[in-house]
């Protein structure tokens, strides 16, 4: 006897093999996410990512959650991000190491401008120039006036080759056309740790590091690195100002995603990175860490990130800044 059901199921068969796909692709985001961090927790990169997570992952509806992977000033992280599906699921914290990494290690394996998208700026962390309080030096044009009196002889601190304040230090002695002894370190904290003890002469130091100190008086500050005044301390005139016009070095960080990622992912992620950066609360906890949010479009952050590898490629080859590689 012939199945009275089987003209049924042949016609609505393929009507459901059709709707399969559909219902197997769920909107964006489905399941959390990740930000890939470059540096180790505690740090005013950690901590600027984990302010953005909070209320982004209130935005989305979906836990984001901070995975910290260190090694190789940046590139790491960066590595892992760019073999990640382009999903939009796994975030890189970027910061300004990779774009200065591209002139220091050739053998990089990825590479920053093609092979990701940038998202959205996240902030500055501007560089402040300190000395003690007791340095004879008071302004910017006496350290100008005093390095050119003893070349190389005047002493500076730095967080390690190839980050924010040791090209910071580069680029001054290069725009003021004076020598400075340059001292590396394994991080800020023992850089600063040394200024305090008297074993060097200065530092261009990450503002997170500096402001506390220079709060209670243990540093005087002579000049911030940023293009226009921080909102950080307003009443500090940048370096720039006081005799080297142009000047401009900061640390900086963002969010980045794999080169690939659907526009709509990209465009949904600018949005709510850009709100949630405008509001009162989370501004006023990244002034906390020293960081100065500097949110904008993709467009921008990507003209940004261009600039500053060609800008830091002169410097390195000019000051011929070399890292195991």
């Amino acid at each position: 006897m012939p199945n009275p059901f089987g003209r049924r199921l042949l016609l609505t068969a393929p009507a459901a093999l059709l709707a399969a796909p559909a219902l197997a692709e769920a909107p964006w985001p489905s399941r959390p996410l990740r930000i890939i961090v470059p540096f180790a927790p505690g740090g005013p990169i950690d901590q600027n990512a984990r302010i953005v997570a909070q209320p982004l992952s209130e935005a989305l509806g979906q836990p984001v959650v901070i995975e910290n992977r260190t090694g190789a000033n940046g590139a790491v992280a960066a590595e892992l991000v760019a073999r990640a599906p382009a999903d939009g699921y796994t975030l890189l914290f970027s910061v300004i190491h990779l774009s200065v990494l591209p002139s220091l290690m050739p053998s990089l394996t990825y590479d920053i401008e093609r092979d990701f998208t940038h998202v959205t700026l996240s902030a500055y962390y501007p560089i402040i120039l300190v000395v003690k309080p007791e340095s004879p030096i008071h302004s910017v044009a006496e350290l100008i006036a005093a390095a050119k009196a003893a070349p190389g002889t005047l002493s500076y601190s730095h967080s390690g080759y190839g980050g924010g304040t040791h090209l910071a230090g580069e680029l001054f002695a290069m725009q003021a056309g004076v020598q400075l002894r340059q001292i590396p370190y394994r991080g800020s904290a023992p850089a600063m740790a040394d200024l305090l003890g008297g074993h060097v002469d200065m530092m261009f130091s990450d503002a997170p590091t500096a402001i506390q100190p220079v709060q209670a008086g243990l540093l005087r500050p002579l000049g911030i690195s940023t293009p226009e005044r921080s909102a950080l301390i307003p009443s500090l005139p940048t370096i720039a100002e006081q005799g080297l016009p142009g000047y401009s070095a900061y640390s900086w960080g963002g969010v980045s995603v794999r080169a690939g990622t659907p526009p709509e992912i990209v465009t949904r992620l600018n949005t709510e990175l850009v709100k949630l950066m405008h509001d009162p609360g989370v501004r006023e906890r990244m002034l906390k860490i020293g960081a100065e949010p500097r949110p904008g479009t993709p467009a921008e952050f990507s003209a940004m990130i261009h600039g500053e590898i060609a800008k830091w490629a002169e410097v390195v080859r000019r000051a011929d800044i070399r890292i195991n590689d």
